[in-house]
């Protein structure tokens, strides 16, 4: 296979950093993020490193605990391009000064152009920009010039054409910097001398390559949940290692209406995969009892599940590995993986595991967004009714009943989810929605039904929209459509008599509710 050049991704932190590998991906390019302090001897002896972009991020780089740089990275003769705090840092490292701006800049600005030979060719004189600083450069380092400047940051891009080191205090990766494409295609294309050698089969193909390598001759278990993601993973490894492969699908019995027949019925006569069915349904709800706090759940969840799989080795033979599904928004929210984020939630894949894993993990789609994924899933050749699925958490149902955990309350999830969701295809609107959801609330409500009066539970639904599931928006379902849908649910599902609608948009909130 030929060798593939990559961009290499510093994340300082920002939350547009996924942004940035997106942008490079979407033109071909592949791209891979890595910590701030990620070693520099890993970065030499990688020939496939043709560039380097250092992200934004929150810090100061005066502040006491500010991510740093090794000085020695500007030494290696690859063309970098620093973004807000990361061309802060390419000036304060480099000998020019940083401090505090007269006036803060965050969102729209216009850029000056005054050098568009290079990284600003193609532009006009003056062009809008996404701004998002308190600092701002004061003076240059020896070498670099100017070549762009706002009302308030009169060196808003900075130059060293000898070094091939260039900087920009505005985010080129958002799709507020109208001219934000041109600049990157720019950099990679012109600058850095990049070609168009990435797209979804060539990560197939050398995802494969690596499985191959990674695992030999190796027995692998693979975590199959029957959605986008696992589904995937398991084709790519069915792909590399063949009958080394064994899928292990376990219903925890948190999972929606006759979910687990549905997923037995595909994956074995579709894809003719090794697959083994665990009913453990019994283990999770007894480990769940009494247990509120979301973090909790999630933990017991993650860990249950690895003692499953363990318990399926000793049956099933020798398993080295176990591959999941884990996407970077996973990653991203669960930890700080990559550079200094703040963690918003465990994901049951990654921050839910005990310490004693006793398998070496495989994920190949860590790096990738949900819609990246979907596109690699139809290369692959799997069904729509698979890849157009919607997201579905990995502790499942645990965590849209927002509480403690009983049979009665998941019955009661499981219908009005069913209604929710079958409405949803039925009226054309499911394929219009990153994700929908129905969660059902610990606030009993009165209300009156054939003249009596009622005391029982309120059901939230939730539908959104997004690309990657980093940020979305409330979907706004028809009127007449969620008139319909209240009653229906109200009606036909014993324990409901309200029905409240979601519109809250992430940030602040997120998509699940716990």
């Amino acid at each position: 296979m030929n060798q593939i050049s990559k961009v290499l991704i510093l994340d300082f932190g920002s939350q547009y950093t996924q942004l940035i590998a997106r942008r490079i991906r979407e033109m071909k390019v592949y791209s891979q993020i890595q910590r701030f302090d990620f070693d520099i001897e890993s970065i030499k002896v990688d020939p496939d490193i043709k560039a380097i972009i250092l992200s934004g991020g929150p810090s100061s780089i005066y502040d006491s605990d500010s991510p740093q740089i090794d000085p020695a990275i500007f030494e290696l003769g690859l063309p970098i391009l620093g973004i807000c705090y990361g061309m802060q840092l390419i000036t304060h490292v480099m000998g020019g000064t940083v401090g505090k701006s007269e006036k803060r800049e965050y969102g729209r600005a216009e850029l000056k152009v005054t050098d568009n030979s290079d990284l600003f060719f193609g532009l006009d004189d003056s062009s809008q920009v996404w701004a998002s600083h308190g600092d701002s450069v004061k003076s240059l380092p020896v070498g670099f010039e100017v070549i762009g400047s706002t009302l308030n940051a009169p060196f808003t891009a900075i130059k060293n054409k000898t070094k091939k080191i260039y900087g920009v205090q505005f985010h080129p990766e958002v799709h507020h910097t109208t001219d934000g494409r041109q600049i990157l295609e720019n950099f990679l294309f012109s600058i850095c001398n990049l070609k168009e050698d990435w797209n979804y089969n060539s990560f197939i193909d050398q995802t494969i390559a690596q499985i191959k390598q990674q695992v030999g001759d190796a027995k692998v278990l693979c975590a199959l949940s029957g959605g986008v993601d696992s589904s995937v993973v398991a084709m790519l490894l069915h792909k590399a290692i063949g009958s080394n492969l064994t899928c292990v699908f376990v219903d925890n019995g948190l999972l929606r209406s006759n979910e687990a027949v549905e997923i037995e019925s595909i994956f074995k006569e579709h894809f003719n995969l090794n697959l083994i069915c665990v009913d453990a349904s019994k283990i999770f709800l007894d480990r769940l009892v009494e247990v509120t706090d979301p973090e909790q759940k999630r933990k017991i969840i993650g860990g249950t599940f690895i003692e499953v799989f363990k318990a399926e080795t000793k049956n099933l033979g020798d398993f080295k590995y176990l591959a999941q599904g884990t996407l970077y928004p996973d990653v991203i929210e669960s930890t700080a993986f990559k550079g200094p984020s703040a963690v918003i939630k465990s994901h049951h894949n990654v921050g839910g595991l005990p310490k004693d894993l006793g398998f070496e993990l495989i994920e190949p789609l860590r790096e990738l967004f949900k819609d990246e994924v979907r596109i690699i899933g139809r290369e692959l050749g799997i069904p729509e009714k698979i890849i157009g699925r919607h997201p579905f958490p990995g502790p499942g149902l645990a965590i849209r009943v927002i509480g403690s955990i009983n049979p009665a309350s998941l019955e009661i999830l499981r219908r009005a989810d069913k209604i929710f969701i079958d409405e949803l295809r039925k009226h054309g609107l499911y394929n219009h929605i990153w994700q929908a959801l129905a969660v059902l609330l610990p606030v009993y409500t009165v209300g009156v039904m054939g003249d009596e009066r009622t005391y029982d539970q309120v059901l939230a639904l939730r539908a959104v929209t997004s690309v990657d599931g980093m940020t979305v928006d409330w979907y706004h379902l028809p009127y007449d459509f969620m008139a319909d849908i209240s009653n229906k649910i109200i009606n036909e599902v014993p324990g409901i008599n309200r029905v409240v609608y979601d519109i809250s948009s992430k940030p602040p909130a997120t998509i699940e509710w716990e």
